[in-house]
């Protein structure tokens, strides 16, 4: 007589399932939280973004077109270099403007005049060529209930320079975010670049700067405001 012997053990099986249901789940989990905060981070795009595989096949789409071969050594992995760094050339399109300024502090001594911040560099592009124009800003406003960290008028001069611009609305979107955030009595802003799309094309012409300039509040009503703040920044030009 053959003798059977019943090797499984169903509690043994049972718990083991449980543990990979517990497994999925969790990575499920993990998953769905990756993916929401991707949702979250492209809060500030105008666009759905395509795949990052897309992406790369679109630069190596380019690399064709302008007559080279992508997968030579030296292009290999040029796809998705360009796409990495596209992802902090233009990390604006990921970040809230008006974030920076969510705090004040009002505890200056009863302060209320100018303050200046001079001489902020900032790398933007072109949307028209999507090539670079660097240039710096300077920043000056009249406090109305408390001031702000200085480095948070940088980051939302940054914010909106990794995007594609047009210098005049780069001017004008950073002036609406501070007067909507904070509310100051005034705010002055010029902004000097040098535009690759006349330098490295076009009418070459290396060394022309584009200037803008917008003026708010008691800065627009005074002109004397106007000079006071043109002069500190070095850009009275006789």
């Amino acid at each position: 007589m053959d003798m059977i012997v019943d090797t499984s053990n169903p509690a043994g099986d049972k718990a083991e399932e449980g543990q990979e249901n517990a497994l999925k789940n969790n990575k499920q989990k993990q998953l769905q939280a990756v993916a929401n905060l991707e949702e979250q981070a492209d809060d500030w795009a105008l666009a759905t973004r395509p795949s990052r595989q897309e992406a790369e096949e679109a630069v190596r789409t380019l690399i064709k077109w302008i007559g080279d071969d992508p997968e030579r050594e030296g292009l290999i992995d040029t796809p998705k270099r360009v796409v990495k760094a596209y992802e902090e050339l233009y990390r604006g399109y990921r970040e809230d403007p008006a974030e920076p300024l969510g705090r004040t502090f009002e505890e200056v001594n009863g302060y209320e005049d100018m303050v200046l911040l001079r001489d902020v560099e900032f790398f933007s592009a072109c949307e028209h060529h999507m090539v670079p124009f660097v240039g710096k800003a300077h920043i000056a406003y009249y406090p109305s209930k408390g001031v702000v960290g200085l480095s948070k008028l940088a980051r939302v001069i940054d914010t909106f320079a990794r995007r594609l611009q047009t210098q005049e609305s780069l001017t004008e979107q950073i002036i609406e975010t501070i007067e909507t955030t904070l509310a100051p009595r005034g705010i002055a802003l010029l902004i000097e670049a040098e535009h690759m799309c006349m330098t490295m094309r076009g009418v070459h012409k290396r060394g022309a700067s584009t200037v803008t300039t917008r003026f708010t509040g008691v800065f627009a009503e005074d002109v004397n405001k106007q000079n006071r703040f043109m002069s500190l920044t070095g850009e009275c030009r006789g």
